[in-house]
């Protein structure tokens, strides 16, 4: 399954990861994504999605209304 949030369409992204003698491997940098159930009033049922913790954040500012109709 591909690492993306349905909210927030962030995805891993790659780099370096850096010592102290400054020497480079290559390293992925992936989202904070959970597995959520979130109730949706208006269908009156549970939708279970894989979303960042920042989504969570931006569902619980903006309503889950606005990205599920």
């Amino acid at each position: 399954m591909a690492k993306i949030c349905i909210i927030t369409k962030k995805k891993p992204m790659f780099g370096n990861n850096r010592s102290h003698a400054l020497n480079a491997t290559k390293k992925k940098f992936i989202p904070n994504l959970q597995y959520r159930k979130l109730w949706i009033p208006n269908k009156k049922k549970f939708i279970k999605i894989r979303i960042s913790n920042k989504g969570m954040r931006i569902i619980e500012k903006k309503g889950i209304e606005k990205f599920f109709n």
